[in-house]
């Protein structure tokens, strides 16, 4: 039996360390104990978010987040300008239409960066505007997008700006106060290294503002709930509180790390992955890739389940391919939480030894070689 090497863009890779903390006896959520538990987790999730606004914990996946950031900030009939740049930041308008709220799609083409100046044009046209919802790492296309130069724009409007930062917080820089990012949604199973279960959203003031102004049609996702019993240290409903443990752990080892430091290994991984990626003569799917993992087009006369398939079998890796419309077209790596250099050195060595099995003329070495260089590369750059 292979050796499992989870290589998604989500789930990503959980510590032994973290896995240990699930497998304790099950406290009491409402305990002491499970009290102290969020008020530490509260305080480490703020570092990561790079944010003094209030964190609500909800029991879901990263999706209920923004549902619960869109339905408690939009009233029916109200307007939300979706940045639509692929199959994530499309579910902010799905959602949206569930709840009756007049989703305008601002359009931008797959593996392209949403444009500000686009968003700006837009608000101009549309000032009743409620919200802008867009997405900081697109995870369909492995797409990363200026959510800095965004928020800056919004920040000038009435509207409050929804970021999904589902696949991209601790993966990538992301300062939700210093971006003006007013609710920011993000979910357990990506670079904050737990299982799927738990999503969080940061809600600063202005947020809080459009979430009193109206009665929330959400029972479950009702933040005014969440805020009065947060205040307590506390949840509505039963918490995931057996993730809450593993995610004081997971919590730790960023805390000690170092965020700023996590960023910069992210960086190093997806900057190596692409070159050794390119090396190999694929050609990169987005134009602004994402941190947390690299999309590379299928080549010709392949089939992206064959890749897929041969480096499951082979070596255990498991990777996904493209969703929707680019189903068969892209394959995802993802290199996000619990991963270092090594994981993407042997990563790109097992692509090499497929490719070659499935006819590509690969020189042996070429794509790791390319890892190592701006691996190396970066390291003497730091050192400076």
């Amino acid at each position: 039996m292979r050796k499992p090497r989870l290589m998604t863009p989500g789930p990503a890779p959980v510590p032994e360390d973290v896995l240990l903390e699930l497998a304790r006896p099950v406290i009491h959520h409402r305990s002491a104990e499970a009290k102290s538990v969020i008020i530490e987790v509260v305080a480490g999730l703020k570092d990561v978010f790079q944010t003094k606004n209030d964190i609500m914990i909800l029991t879901a996946s990263g999706t209920g987040a923004m549902e619960a950031a869109a339905v408690n900030t939009v009233p029916p009939g109200g307007k939300a300008l979706i940045l639509n740049a692929g199959w994530f930041s499309k579910r902010w308008g799905d959602i949206c239409k569930a709840y009756g709220i007049n989703a305008v799609m601002l359009d931008t083409e797959w593996g392209q960066p949403v444009d500000p100046d686009q968003v700006a044009n837009a608000l101009a046209q549309h000032k009743d505007t409620v919200a802008v919802m867009g997405t900081l790492s697109e995870t369909s296309t492995g797409t990363g997008h200026p959510v800095e130069a965004i928020g800056k724009i919004v920040a000038g409007t009435e509207a409050v700006f929804a970021v999904d930062g589902i696949s991209g917080v601790g993966a990538m820089e992301c300062r939700a106060d210093a971006w003006q990012i007013d609710l920011l949604a993000v979910g357990s199973q990506k670079a904050l290294m737990l299982p799927p279960g738990l999503a969080f959203l940061s809600v600063s003031d202005k947020a809080w503002k459009k979430i009193d102004a109206f009665q929330s049609a959400s029972y479950y996702f009702d933040l005014k709930k969440a805020r009065k019993k947060m205040a307590e240290f506390d949840t509505p409903f039963t918490p995931a509180h057996t993730l809450l443990l593993g995610l004081k752990a997971s919590l730790k080892r960023i805390r000690e790390e170092g965020i700023e430091n996590v960023w910069a290994r992210h960086k190093r991984m997806s900057e190596a992955a692409q070159a050794g990626v390119q090396a190999l003569g694929l050609e990169l799917f987005s134009a602004r890739p994402a941190e947390g993992l690299t999309a590379f087009r299928v080549p010709a006369g392949i089939k992206d389940s064959d890749i897929r398939g041969e480096l499951e079998k082979r070596f255990g890796i498991t990777t996904v391919g493209g969703q929707d419309k680019l189903k068969g077209k892209i394959v995802r790596v993802g290199h996000m939480g619990y991963m270092d250099e090594l994981d993407v050195i042997s990563g790109i060595a097992a692509l090499e030894m497929v490719l070659s099995d499935l006819g590509m003329d690969i020189e042996p070495g070429r794509g790791v070689t390319a890892v190592q260089q701006v691996l190396i590369g970066s390291r003497a750059l730091a050192a400076r």
